[in-house]
């Protein structure tokens, strides 16, 4: 582009070749390769004179924004190359919204402030395949199964904890051992939003004795599920740190320690395998630091 700007500002190929430092038939190839590519006429030449055509005037009014343009997209290239400079397209979990997110881009933010991060609530079976799609750069996902070309490792572990109206009649209880869900209706994400997590739960359930009733909202906006349980019929079971902010909501649930057995529930970061970039690898490693500082994998029984 900078050929023919430099042809269309001097209207002749000598002063525009001695202003590139290049020849002149170096110059008159350059021009021509152009006008192949746009498939018209950019100059009208004779021996004497150079002009531009219709094609060439546009041109030279749209090339100042379009050089821009590229400049910026290079330097943007080059600032994610190096990892200094770019976004990162996070996708999570919507348990992972309270009390590990806001943490974590608390983090990001005071490590890398000319990272942007921009971040999308996405169910946790979708987010390996939107990773490998390209779709998303990072991560956050409840218990998720193995996916090629995805890397996968724990941030988080706590237990699944109770949450219930303050009316219900296992709320006076400290905690509740999970045999005492018996003849409850478990309020529960459906399976296909995070299978390893929800069979975790059956599979618990089924080792206290019993088979959970389990009713599973499509694709639940997180408060309509939050004011069903308010209703006091039934009970629902969530990992712990979403649990106890989501009572600390209001006066009208309650959260409590589930027992004989505690079933997990793993928080994972995610990532693309076959993506190098420095950036993605920068917040992997404050996520790392952001786990050891808040002993995100140290504290819990399980």
């Amino acid at each position: 582009m900078r050929y023919f700007l430099a042809v269309a500002e001097e209207l002749h190929f000598g002063r525009a070749a001695m202003r590139l430092y290049i020849s002149q038939p170096s110059l008159s190839h350059q021009i021509r390769k152009l006008e192949e590519t746009l498939g018209t006429p950019l100059f009208v030449r004779s021996s004497r004179w150079v002009q531009l055509t219709a094609a060439g005037r546009t041109l030279l009014k749209e090339a100042p924004t379009a050089l821009a343009a590229l400049e910026q997209a290079a330097e943007r290239t080059r600032l994610a190359g190096s990892g200094a400079a770019t976004t990162i397209r996070l996708g999570y979990t919507p348990v992972a919204n309270f009390g590990t997110l806001t943490v974590l881009l608390d983090a990001l933010q005071e490590e890398h402030p000319d990272l942007t991060i921009d971040a999308r609530e996405i169910f946790s079976a979708e987010i390996p395949e939107r990773l490998c799609a390209g779709d998303l750069d990072i991560g956050l996902a409840l218990s998720p199964p193995p996916f090629d070309g995805v890397g996968s490792e724990v941030l988080r572990r706590e237990a699944v904890s109770a949450l219930l109206s303050t009316r219900h009649r296992l709320a006076g209880a400290p905690k509740i051992p999970l045999a005492d869900l018996r003849d409850e209706t478990l309020l529960l994400f459906p399976r296909r939003l995070a299978p390893a997590y929800y069979d975790g739960i059956v599979a618990a359930c089924q080792e206290a004795g019993f088979t959970p009733e389990i009713c599973a909202f499509e694709e639940p906006p997180v408060n309509a599920m939050l004011a069903r349980l308010s209703g006091g019929r039934e009970v629902g079971l969530a990992p712990a740190s979403f649990a106890e902010h989501a009572a600390n909501l209001g006066t009208t649930l309650a959260v409590r320690d589930v027992v004989d057995p505690q079933v997990a529930a793993d928080l994972s970061v995610l990532w693309p395998t076959n993506d190098p970039s420095p950036a993605i690898a920068s917040v992997l490693a404050t996520a790392r630091r952001c786990a050891e500082r808040n002993g995100w994998l140290r504290r819990t029984t399980l």
